[in-house]
Order: C-alpha cells, then structure tokens, then sequence
C-alpha cells in the first residue's frame, strides 16, 4: 500500500506512491531525482531525444507532452498518484490537463492557460488593476498595424506563449518590426506575437509556493541580462538586495497578481522590474518553478526550503513543508555566454574556490548565443551575504 509519511524532521516521505513527470529534459532531472529520494516511482513522457531524465525515471514513456490524450490513457493505466512538471510553460499545460481530468492535486486549466498564454495573462491583469504594461497582439498573416495604440517606442516584441528569451526583441524605432515580429512568430506555437511597452528598471523575479490558495514567497532574485536587443539572463543572485519596504511592495503586487490568474497550489514564478520610483511591475507569471536553476539550486541554497520536493508534495495532495535556514545565506548562478565570462569564473576558481558549488561550461566556439537555451554552461556559488557574490556577477567585475 502506498502513503506518505513524516520522515521525522518535518519532510513528508510518498513511499510506494507513483508520480507522472512531464517532460525529461535537463529542466526536469532534479525533480525525477526528488522524487525518487521521497520514495516515489517516476514514470516521465517526453519525445525520446536522450535526454538525462530518459534514463534515469523508473520508467520512461516516449510519448510527446503534446500529445496529452495520449499521456491520460497511460496516466490512468498506470494509476499514478499524481502529475508535476517544473520550468516549462508548455509541460505545465499537459501536466496540470492531465492532473484535473484524474481528480489529482493541481490548479484549474483556466488558471494553467492564464499563466502560459502572455495575451491572456495582459487582459486578467488589466481587468483586475495589476500593474503590467500595455501589450498588442500581432498574428502571423494579419496585416502589419500602422499604430499600436499609443504605445511610444521603445518596445518589446516577442513570442505571446514562450519563455527562456527565446525571440525577443527591444525596439527604438518602428524599422525593424516587421523583422521582430518574425523572430517571434518563429518561436511561438500558437504563432501570435506581443508588441509592448518596454518598462525601465532593474529585472526581479520572485519566487512562490501555493497551497490551498495561500502563496507564500520564498525568496526574491536579482537578475542580470545582456540588455538590449534580446536581453538573454547572464545571472541571478539571492537575496535581491532591494530595500526592505521595495520587497514588501514586489510581494504585495505578486500575491495580488497571483490570485488574478486563479493560482492556488504549488509552485510561481514571477518576473518583475521595479523602476527608479520602487514601484513594481509584472513583465510575466508562470504557475510553475522557474528554470534557470533558480527553483531547484539557489533557493534551496539561500532559504534553506526544499523547493522541489515542495513541488512533489503538492502534486501528491500533500502541504509542503516550507521552513528554512534559521540563519539564511545568498545563492547566485553566473552563465558562460562569452570570452569574458570564461575568464570571470576561471578569476574566481582561482582566488575564491570556496564559493563555488557545482560548474558544468565550456569556452564558448561553434555558435551564437541567441536565447538561454543556447549558452554554454553555468557556475552556481553560495556564501553568507549576496555582497560577498555580487561582484562576480555584475558587469564581469571580479574581486581583488
């Protein structure tokens, strides 16, 4: 018989329980891997590619997340207990279509598509009074718009139904928006694009865990990007240094915006910026941990929570467990896009080896770094305040 137990420090155990994982890829292997450490069997779909989570799940199902009939009919037949999935907008769809229609723990899929789908997800957050910019949705094939609606450039365009950078692009100008909304069309799936205000500051997300329709927040991160045109993630650091009364302002405007999209149970991910007045506003929502290694590295390692096994204990019907350090630290992960960054980390292996917990890049050759998904590995730190990190972040600014 299967249950789900106290491990008796506080950490549920699912011994014997059956937990379907959507997805196999690199996003999903720490999760395949918690599971599998609480006493689950992991049964993962995904197309069959190589992927690391092919072959470590109990049992592997080649079957692509699109097709979620597909996944159901096996779902039922194996009897799994329930259904999860962690930095992917799309898996998120399939897990949580496949979850509600076996009466397992999961949000609504209204609340599914709010969070995946960026037009939908503008027009919640403009009915509810969430401060979020201005967006126009542009459909491959329809004519060109010769106004946005008042919106003054610059812009941002980009896919309506993607993450990871893939096919953005800033604008000063209305030159090039042909060729911007084709980079983004090119990218989504359901072929529509978003053109929207671009909204200054400095770059924020923020992360959540749901249960029973209270949210609680984790922590908050910093990020750095390549800025201008793609603004592709070359960083993140927890804590986010803001000021205390401008994290308590972010925190608001995200459980406002969270209960907008009808998220009740497990896992957010909320990207911000705050501008030079401290006010905040939402660039995106996923109800689901965001990639990148934020959810399954940094904020175990800075809160001291197990983020992802609070993610196998809300799919399995369970609260999760949410205490943390008594005494938290900061956490960052720096990503190889260029020369410069091979030389930052080599700087720091050198005269800060202490730092770093876990590398896995090389020296960038053979490609363009275009999104996230094509950078060239990552080198993920700890220490006891996020200053002591900040200057291997920022700028390619090393320590002396």
């Amino acid at each position: 018989m299967s249950s789900s137990r106290n491990n008796g420090e506080g950490k549920a155990r699912h011994d014997g329980k059956v937990l379907a994982v959507i997805g196999a890829s690199e996003f999903q292997v720490p999760l395949i891997r918690k599971a599998q450490s609480l006493g689950c069997t992991v049964h993962a779909f995904a197309w069959e590619c190589g992927d690391l989570g092919e072959s470590i799940a109990d049992v592997f199902h080649p079957v692509s997340t699109a097709e979620r009939d597909e996944v159901l009919r096996i779902c039922k037949e194996v009897g799994v207990d329930g259904v999860c999935t962690i930095g992917s907008d799309f898996n998120n769809i399939t897990a949580t279509w496949v979850a509600n229609r076996m009466g397992l723990s999961a949000n609504t899929d209204e609340c599914a598509r709010l969070s995946t789908d960026k037009r939908a997800m503008r027009k919640a957050f403009a009915a509810a009074g969430d401060p979020s910019p201005v967006s126009i949705p542009v459909r491959e094939g329809d004519s060109m718009p010769t106004e946005l609606d008042g919106l003054t450039y610059p812009v941002i365009v980009k896919p309506s139904d993607r993450s990871g950078s893939r096919g953005i692009t800033r604008l000063s100008s209305p030159e090039g928006l042909l060729d911007a909304l084709t980079t983004a069309w090119d990218e989504s799936f359901c072929k529509i694009a978003l053109v929207e205000e671009f909204l200054e500051g400095d770059e924020f997300s923020v992360e959540c865990m749901s249960w029973e329709g209270m949210h609680h927040v984790l922590q908050i991160t910093r990020k750095f990007t390549t800025g201008n045109p793609h603004f592709i993630e070359t960083a993140h650091l927890e804590p986010s240094l803001l000021p205390a009364e401008e994290c308590a302002r972010v925190e608001q405007v995200v459980m406002h915006a969270l209960d907008t999209l009808g998220v009740q149970k497990g896992a957010s991910h909320a990207e911000l910026k705050v501008n030079g007045r401290g006010e905040p506003w939402i660039v995106e929502i996923g109800s689901r941990m965001g990639g990148d290694y934020i959810g399954s590295d940094l904020v175990p390692l800075s809160t001291g929570v197990d983020f992802v096994g609070a993610v196998v204990d809300v799919a399995l019907g369970t609260e999760p467990d949410l205490r943390g350090l008594s005494s938290p630290r900061a956490s960052a992960v720096r990503f190889v896009l260029s020369e410069e960054d091979v030389a930052i980390l080599t700087d720091l292996r050198s005269k800060r080896p202490d730092l770093v917990v876990s590398e896995s890049w090389s020296v960038p050759v053979g490609h363009e770094v275009v999104d996230s998904s094509t950078r060239f590995g990552h080198c993920i730190m700890a220490a006891d305040s996020a200053e002591e990190l900040l200057p291997w972040l920022a700028g390619g600014v090393a320590c002396d």
